[in-house]
C-alpha cells in the first residue's frame, strides 16, 4: 500500500523529467547580439533601448564605487586616525585622574548600579573615567 502510494506521488515528477531536453539547464550557453537589431516592434525597440540606457547607468555607477567612493573612505578613515592620534596626544599633557577638579555635576550617584561594584557606568572607561566616591 504503502508502496503503491509513492509510485503514484512519483510520477508526475518523473513525467515531467522523460519530457525536458537532455542538458538545458545551466550548461548550455545561449549568445546574444552585442547591438539589438530594429524589429519594427515599437514595444521590443522600447524594452531594448531602456535595457541598454539600463546597462549604462549601471557601469557608471559602478566605475563611481569603485574610484570615488572608496578612496573617499580611505581618506576619511586616514582623517579620522590622524584625528584620533591627536586627541590622544593632548590628553598626556592633562595632570593624573586623580588630580583633576572633581565637579558638582560629574558623576552623580542616587543609587548603585545593578552591576559589577555598582559605582561604574555601562561606558565607563578605566583609562578616561574618574570617580573619588570620598569626595
Amino acid at each position: 500500500m504503502v508502496f503503491q502510494r509513492q509510485i503514484l506521488r512519483a510520477a508526475p515528477r518523473v513525467a515531467a523529467q522523460l519530457r525536458a531536453p537532455a542538458v538545458r539547464s545551466t550548461v548550455q550557453r545561449r549568445f546574444a547580439s552585442t547591438e539589438p537589431a530594429k524589429t519594427g516592434n515599437k514595444f521590443i525597440d522600447e524594452r531594448a533601448a531602456v535595457k541598454a540606457h539600463a546597462a549604462g547607468t549601471a557601469e557608471l555607477w559602478r566605475k563611481i564605487s569603485i574610484y570615488v567612493a572608496i578612496p573617499a573612505c580611505i581618506l576619511a578613515a586616514a582623517n579620522a586616525y590622524v584625528l584620533w592620534n591627536e586627541h590622544w596626544e593632548h590628553w598626556e599633557h592633562m595632570p593624573p585622574l586623580e588630580e583633576r577638579v572633581e565637579y558638582a555635576y560629574q558623576n552623580i550617584r542616587t543609587k548603585n548600579f545593578p552591576w559589577g561594584n555598582g559605582d561604574k557606568t555601562a561606558f565607563w572607561n578605566d583609562s578616561v573615567n574618574y570617580h573619588n566616591k570620598d569626595k
